[in-house]
């Protein structure tokens, strides 16, 4: 299935799960609650993620005299997109990475750490950029914020019904019958965030193709990226960052350095699949 048809499908389902969960904990009064925690999360997220989530790793901007080498790819890349030139950020961490944000391409940034830079060759990092130029291009912040806001709403909605067992809630009979019952709401606590978790992650790694692909296209070269994610894939083992899971998402790279069974929830697809997609380009 085309990985932007399923990235539709699956926000979708977000949706419909979320109000699912509403409606069987408070009837209508619950959909409607339901309806304004997800509007108030994903308005926050929305205008302050990209300020969260750079302040939370100390990211530092830089001007074209203190990176000029950075800024050139950025701007030669931005104009290979049409979009506006991003703001261009430094984190000072030995994890090679890198990460897109902004609510839309006006407000974007990108962000390296010292780590990648040292790692990779001007035309591996370039491919690296491309890739996260991308995510902007595609708007795939403001998409992931979309569902990862999403997927806390039903988090909290299954907190809800926790608590519905100490409180007697459950829908009215005039409006659908009975409560849900004690093994009901057990089995929702317990359910509905893995299943959230599980949509999510799925979105995270359409995405992550789509943006591989754009990136290859950009940059022209499907090898530099390519070769760019296999280094990063052995520079993260050896220095795996102390980062937010909730941030996770937004790395080009899983930073967390998870194995074995943690990367079957982990929401990048596999590196060995996203480099044969990339080295399958180039017989195009």
């Amino acid at each position: 299935m085309n990985n932007k048809i399923k990235t539709f499908l699956l926000l979708a389902g977000l949706t419909v799960f979320l109000v699912f969960i509403g409606n069987l904990l408070g009837g209508r009064t619950g959909m409607y609650i339901a309806f304004i925690i997800a509007l108030a999360m994903n308005f926050f997220s929305y205008w302050f993620s990209d300020k969260i989530v750079l302040r939370m790793y100390s990211a530092q901007e830089v001007s074209p005299g203190e990176a000029p080498d950075l800024h050139r790819m950025v701007e030669e890349l931005s104009r290979a997109a049409n979009i506006p030139k991003p703001k261009v950020y430094i984190i000072p961490n030995d994890n090679p990475n890198a990460f897109a944000t902004g609510r839309n391409p006006e407000h974007g940034a990108v962000a390296v750490t010292t780590g990648i830079l040292r790692l990779l060759t001007p035309t591996e990092l370039k491919g690296v950029l491309a890739h996260e130029m991308g995510h902007i291009k595609n708007r795939d912040i403001l998409i992931q914020t979309v569902a990862a806001t999403l997927a806390g709403a039903i988090m909290i909605m299954a907190d809800m019904a926790k608590w519905s067992l100490f409180l007697g809630g459950g829908r009215d009979d005039e409006e659908g019958g009975g409560a849900l019952g004690i093994i009901g709401v057990i089995a929702l606590a317990i359910l509905a965030p893995l299943a959230a978790m599980l949509i999510q992650m799925a979105i995270s790694r359409s995405r992550e193709y789509i943006a591989d692909e754009t990136g290859a296209k950009l940059a022209q070269n499907p090898e530099s990226l390519a070769r760019a994610l296999e280094k990063l894939a052995y520079g993260v083992q050896k220095a795996p960052m102390q980062a937010n899971p909730a941030t996770e998402p937004l790395f080009i790279v899983n930073p967390l350095a998870g194995g074995g069974v943690m990367s079957w929830f982990s929401t990048h697809p596999p590196i060995e699949e996203r480099v044969a997609r990339l080295r399958a380009m180039r017989s195009y």
